[in-house]
């Protein structure tokens, strides 16, 4: 049996051998994923646990929050207080941003999160997720504004998804590829299950709400027109719509077995960019799917390069197979 190489083993590889990633870095890569370990294990626990179900409150965008959006929430922050290396967090369920608490030097990093992705699922007892992303503290300075966070997608060091499903998988990257690690319960700890994650550049898979499709742009209806039309349409060849609601679930299908996820703008919202948060969701997502060899555009431009302009900004996103990204945004640039 080949030997088993932990989450931590693997960081410490990066580090020490490779240089890939600082010692401050490693550890907060580990103290999130112990974060995440504590949310599914709440997540499993589900009814017998109390956290199903609406809290009667809502986050920053209005939206009704679940007990274990707040639950989540908690976890990561109480996890990350400890540290000497985070500065601030950002969290989609926070208005603002969280100063950590100054008991060691103020931390070089930046992190921000979706607690938790998906949670329209969590009493229908599908697949949802944790996203994350860390950023370098602009240095030559003392403290941290909310301005600090508005970094292109570019400048992130780390960033990754936990999803809470039959396993619980943790894939990750720091700007050398992609790992995939999965929970072993009995151990308590991540263990390296798959490395160099790539994406196939052509699939016949897509994911899409089709409810939408009323309200959606000319290009995006030409794009699933097309695949709808199968063999005897222009793309010669049938497509399989998958659509699970969590983004996570979506985007881990297709770094597994290819396709491509969509969540365009529409007419239902015009004012709107689009429904996706660029710094919590689609930034992280992003980099994940590039460096697994996809590609990810908002339908006009690469959304690593688009520069926020705010803390809670929306976006549009169409990410996976790269051949089926280009296709879509070039029928947005006709």
């Amino acid at each position: 049996m080949a030997q088993r190489i932990s989450l931590t083993r693997w960081l410490v590889e990066k580090q020490r051998v490779q240089g890939h990633l600082s010692a401050e870095l490693r550890l907060l890569v580990e103290i999130v994923a112990r974060a995440c370990k504590g949310i599914s294990h709440a997540v499993n626990k589900g009814a017998l646990g109390g956290v199903l179900g609406s809290a009667e409150s809502e986050n920053v965008q209005g939206e009704v929050q679940k007990k274990l959006d707040i639950i989540a929430n908690e976890v990561l922050i109480e996890a990350n207080e400890w540290g000497g290396h985070l500065a601030a967090m950002a969290s989609e369920e926070m208005d603002g941003i969280y100063l950590v608490p100054n008991r060691y030097p103020q931390g070089e990093y930046l992190l921000l999160f979706d607690p938790l992705d998906g949670s329209s699922n969590i009493d229908v007892n599908v697949s949802i997720g944790t996203i994350f992303s860390v950023l370098k503290k602009p240095e030559g300075q003392a403290g941290v504004t909310e301005q600090d966070f508005l970094q292109p997608g570019t400048r992130q060091v780390a960033a990754g998804y936990c999803i809470y499903g039959p396993q619980t998988t943790l894939v990750l990257t720091t700007g050398h590829g992609v790992a995939v690690f999965t929970l072993d319960r009995e151990q308590g700890s991540f263990v390296l299950t798959d490395e160099n994650v790539r994406i196939p550049a052509d699939t016949k898979e897509f994911a899409i709400n089709m409810s939408n499709m009323r309200h959606w742009d000319e290009p995006v209806r030409r794009y699933i027109d097309e695949c709808l039309a199968g063999k005897d349409g222009p793309r010669g060849k049938d497509f399989n719509m998958r659509w699970i609601a969590s983004m996570v679930a979506d985007v881990h299908r297709i770094l597994t077995r290819g396709g491509v996820f969509m969540y365009p703008w529409d007419k239902r919202e015009p004012n709107k960019p689009g429904k996706l948060r660029l710094m919590y969701e689609a930034n992280p997502m992003a980099w994940v799917v590039e460096q697994a060899g996809g590609a990810a555009t908002n339908g006009r431009e690469r959304i690593l390069d688009i520069q926020p302009q705010s803390l809670h900004e929306r976006v549009s996103v169409v990410l996976g197979s790269k051949n089926e990204v280009e296709r879509v945004t070039a029928y947005h640039a006709k």
